[in-house]
């Protein structure tokens, strides 16, 4: 690692843990906005009323599933 990378690490881990959090959020918001703005013009065709039922039955067996788990 070289040492500007070490220096930013070392002033990072110096700061108080809720201005680590505050910068790790930011980090994951700018990542986010930069995701969404780069799958916003793709052409997804619209969801069927039978697509949407398909993946509603896996989604309640599968937590169905899971219940039986905890029984």
């Amino acid at each position: 690692m070289n040492t500007l990378a070490q220096e930013i690490l070392k002033n990072f881990d110096d700061l108080p843990t809720t201005e680590q959090q505050a910068i790790l959020l930011r980090r994951r918001f700018a990542n986010a906005a930069e995701i969404l703005k780069r799958v916003i013009n793709f052409d997804v065709p619209p969801l069927t009323d039978e697509d949407l039922v398909l993946n509603a039955e896996e989604l309640f067996l599968a937590l169905d599933e899971q219940e039986a788990d905890y029984e």
